[in-house]
């Protein structure tokens, strides 16, 4: 059994080397990767549909944007009350009810006929599509063997990231094509597409807490949250770091729409896809973490994600030096996520269902703070005052992780020599 006491680890430890075990067939991981992505891409598909949904349903620019809230809602919702049933039932079935459920409310978007009927459509789309997508995550972890999990979740985690910045750009094309209703009824086709798979390769994980209740089980969060120091560090970390990321985001359209680019949203849009190669780049976090390089691989991306804002800070000078501060930023982030993930999974091998919920709590929480103030230092201060406000954030950061550098999990058995 793993001791889930967290300990000082110093730098002799940081590098050791992981015992090898059985391997996750790569077939799995792709599959993990797969549905994880498709399952967080119908969460963001209703951004680049808002002035058809406005049109549609005859309301105004303004309240169109309660589309957007409707689906955080239901995304902060499933991260306190579905996520951590993946702890309870058994998470094979739990996939399978919470797939078939996300469908029906998929296809409700796409035939609903009133502003109420899309508002609980997209409400239920953001709850499962966050519920089934941080659940895969947990599963994928609680599946996979102890010296291989940072390696397993940075593939899904990537398939996450991916998901989520080509489902705009899918939304746009498939809206084209078929209008903003074709979108939801094309994802219900992916969703069930996805669903065979899944059900016929996902493992059978038995969970160790089937006989604690369910009241019980949304209290203990409170108590995990209260007692894993890693999961605390973790979780500023990701806070902050996120944060840093919707500065930059958030931002980004305001310069870009305006005279001297003009930019359209699609424009604009697939700036996102530059980052991609960070997604891709920063997989290798979770083989680092595998191999006791945390604290390394943590410190490199923070630093990373501290020198971006320079080359994001000369944007006026010449656009490439974006494409490149895009990059960094994104292979800073997800590297730190990454590592996050695979750190806090080791605390509580019984309880990853919980933990993945109350981590993202914190990304919430983050990415909420980072929006509002990009925008109010924006009008204040322009361009260079957002790059200064994330420049800030990120070396924040970077001063919390080396204050806490010290906290780590115990590693598991079969990694210590």
């Amino acid at each position: 059994m793993m001791n889930t006491a967290c300990v000082a680890i110093g730098s002799p430890q940081d590098g050791r080397a992981a015992a090898t075990t059985a391997r996750m067939p790569r077939g799995l991981i792709i599959l993990f990767a797969t549905a994880s992505g498709l399952s967080v891409a119908n969460v963001y598909y209703a951004q680049p549909l808002l002035d058809a949904l406005a049109l549609e349903f005859r309301i105004s620019h303004a309240a169109v944007g309660g589309v957007v809230t409707a689906t955080q809602l239901g995304c902060a919702l499933a991260l306190l009350l579905l996520v951590p049933l993946g702890d309870l039932i058994e998470r094979r079935r739990l996939m399978a009810i919470q797939l078939l459920a996300l469908v029906a409310s998929l296809v409700a978007v796409g035939l609903a006929q009133s502003v109420m009927g899309l508002l609980a459509g997209v409400l239920g789309v953001g709850l499962l599509g966050t519920a089934m997508t941080q659940g895969l995550i947990a599963y994928a972890a609680s599946a996979a063997a102890a010296n291989e999990q940072g390696r397993v979740v940075g593939a899904a985690q990537s398939g996450v990231f991916i998901g989520l910045l080509l489902a705009r750009v899918f939304a746009g094309g498939i809206s084209d094509l078929a209008g903003w209703r074709g979108v939801y009824f094309c994802a219900a086709a992916l969703m069930l597409a996805i669903a065979v798979p899944l059900w016929r390769r996902l493992p059978s994980v038995p969970v160790s807490t089937n006989k604690m209740s369910y009241p019980r089980l949304l209290a203990s969060m409170l108590i995990l949250l209260r007692q894993e120091r890693v999961l605390q560090v973790r979780g500023i970390l990701a806070l902050l770091m996120f944060a840093a990321f919707n500065v930059f985001w958030s931002a980004l359209v305001l310069p870009l729409s305006a005279p001297p680019y003009q930019f359209s949203h699609t424009v604009i849009g697939a700036f996102g896809l530059v980052g991609v190669v960070g997604a891709l780049i920063a997989t290798h976090a979770g083989r680092w973490a595998d191999r006791g390089y945390s604290q390394r691989t943590s410190a490199i991306a923070l630093a990373l994600l501290l020198l971006a804002w320079w080359p994001l800070s000369l944007m006026s000078w010449s656009l490439w030096t974006l494409v490149v501060g895009i990059v960094l930023l994104d292979l800073g982030g997800q590297a730190l996520h990454v590592t996050n993930q695979s750190l806090i999974f080791r605390t509580r091998p019984e309880a990853h269902s919980r933990l993945v919920g109350l981590y993202m709590l914190f990304y919430a929480v983050g990415s909420g703070l980072g929006a509002i103030g990009a925008t109010t230092t924006y009008a204040y201060a322009g361009w260079q005052g957002v790059c200064l406000l994330g420049s800030a954030v990120s070396l924040l950061a970077l001063l919390f992780w080396w204050m806490t550098r010290r906290i780590l999990p115990v590693a598991p058995p079969s990694t210590r020599s």
